[in-house]
């Protein structure tokens, strides 16, 4: 599965949270701000508390400054929008969106190689079990 080439897994057994680390894409090529990504979940991860999907430059490994001042998103932030079955699209790139449902949904990039962090908190079941796998992150 794509996801497990994406991702590492990394599991917090006292406060049931888990934490997956992406460095590539789902071709295995290293997430660069160069490039447009998409991060499309079909279902969000399942948990009981929240998630989100945090973005660091891989050389500094800190956050890096951005037009809006966003440096994760997830269920809890405000404006996005959500798909009408459900699933979630994420937009990672440097360039402000155009269309209003990626801005909404938009993670700035940096002009430089980067990392995601996506942390699910009070995590369901089908995470510790792996029955769900965060999807790939896809370079369109």
């Amino acid at each position: 599965h794509a996801g497990v080439a994406m991702m590492g897994l990394l599991y917090s057994q006292k406060e049931a949270s888990t934490y997956h680390v992406a460095y590539v894409d789902g071709e295995m090529q290293s997430l660069d701000g160069k490039h447009q990504y998409q991060l499309h979940f079909d279902p969000v991860p399942p948990v009981e508390a929240f998630w989100s999907l945090t973005i660091y430059s891989a050389a500094t490994r800190l956050y890096v400054a951005n037009a809006i001042d966003r440096y994760a998103i997830g269920d809890r932030t405000p404006g996005i929008l959500f798909n009408d079955d459900g699933s979630f699209t994420i937009t990672i790139q440097q360039d402000e969106p155009t269309d209003p449902k990626e801005r909404a949904n938009w993670l700035p990039a940096p002009a430089e190689p980067f990392y995601l962090a996506l942390r699910e908190y009070s995590s369901k079941f089908p995470i510790l079990t792996h029955e769900w796998e965060p999807p790939a992150v896809k370079r369109v």
